[in-house]
């Protein structure tokens, strides 16, 4: 159900069910936020301030969470409304709320919630929000002088701040950069006798896209903390590590009843292809009647069809000097 489907409300009618705590807020008033008129906006912002703060928290996770089921959807006016909320916890879920925005206008805002904010959760999440900007300045779709400031604040932050969960955060997101200095941060998080901090060195290796940390991937893949087995599984197969096939066959074999783990390894497979992916996940399909199951492995059935043209093409690809060396043999042969 997207927004087009639903019934067009005037904002008195909004405004009263958002201030009316003796009622629900109807589910299908969300859909009101989504792409909302300029003057509506306006309207929002004058009476938000008066909304129950429950209430506050729970449309903007409403709004999170539609916004990942249909990226139809365009919460994000609300969400950098949202950005200056009393409530902490409103705050960093309107952050979390523009994860799709790459607006390189969002930037200074959330280095200014990153250095400033009073409270460790939006600062968290901020942290983390600012590693679509670290993947997009390696990709030079941003300024340099922001990619700078960005990479600047978060080796600061992952250095210098005061709570462990920023820290992490600045690390994960630190990932996406070739900076020098970053790979020594991702080898110091891994080797502390720390989970969580593993948690992170393995999301930021993964990130990295660099072949050197593959071997420390695999030795985690049996690990028996269940996020750190996730986030290896993830990083396995954003290295493409083909050595890390037979593990993930054998951990699908076992079974989990964790469904994230599950749909980790299953994607994995699909970013790494190779002999038995495709009839493992066709089976899959085959043996469930969830629906939501079926479209993402049908979604990663269509990931496997892409990693393996890629595959495909870097096989056809010819190194240049062999390429020269049978042109030179051919035209010897004529002489």
């Amino acid at each position: 159900m997207n927004k087009a489907d639903q019934e067009t409300y005037e904002f008195d009618a909004i405004k009263t069910a958002l201030l009316n705590n003796d009622a629900p807020f109807p589910p299908t008033m969300v859909y009101f936020f989504s792409d909302i008129a300029p003057k509506d906006l306006q309207l929002l912002s004058d009476v938000w301030p008066e909304v129950w703060i429950e209430r506050r928290r729970g449309l903007l996770e409403d709004m999170e969470n539609l916004a990942e089921s249909d990226t139809l959807l365009y919460f994000d006016l609300v969400a950098i409304m949202c950005l200056e909320d009393d409530d902490p916890v409103a705050r960093a879920t309107a952050v979390r709320l523009l994860w799709q925005s790459q607006k390189e206008s969002l930037v200074p805002k959330l280095l200014q919630l990153l250095k400033e904010d009073p409270e460790a959760i939006v600062r968290a999440a901020a942290a983390t929000a600012l590693g679509k900007f670290v993947y997009l300045g390696e990709l030079e779709e941003i300024s340099a002088s922001t990619y700078q400031s960005v990479l600047e604040s978060l080796i600061k932050a992952h250095l210098d701040a005061p709570d462990t969960t920023v820290r992490r955060r600045a690390l994960e997101s630190l990932g996406y950069t070739g900076r020098s200095e970053v790979p020594d941060f991702i080898q110091r998080a891994y080797d502390k006798n720390d989970e969580e901090w593993l948690q992170s060195a393995l999301c930021a290796m993964g990130r990295s896209y660099d072949r050197r940390w593959v071997d420390h991937v695999l030795r985690m893949l049996d690990h028996p903390d269940s996020i750190v087995r996730y986030e290896a599984i993830r990083a396995a197969g954003e290295l493409e590590a083909k050595a890390a096939r037979e593990p993930l066959f054998d951990l699908m074999e076992e079974g989990t009843d964790d469904d994230d783990i599950y749909y980790a390894i299953v994607w994995a497979l699909s970013k790494i292809g190779g002999e038995g992916v495709r009839s493992m996940i066709e089976n899959a399909i085959a043996e469930t009647d969830d629906i939501d199951e079926i479209q993402f492995l049908e979604e990663a059935l269509e990931n496997l069809d892409f990693t393996e043209q890629v595959t495909q093409f870097d096989l056809m690809a010819f190194d240049e000097d062999v390429l020269d060396s049978w042109i030179d043999e051919d035209e010897g042969s004529i002489d």
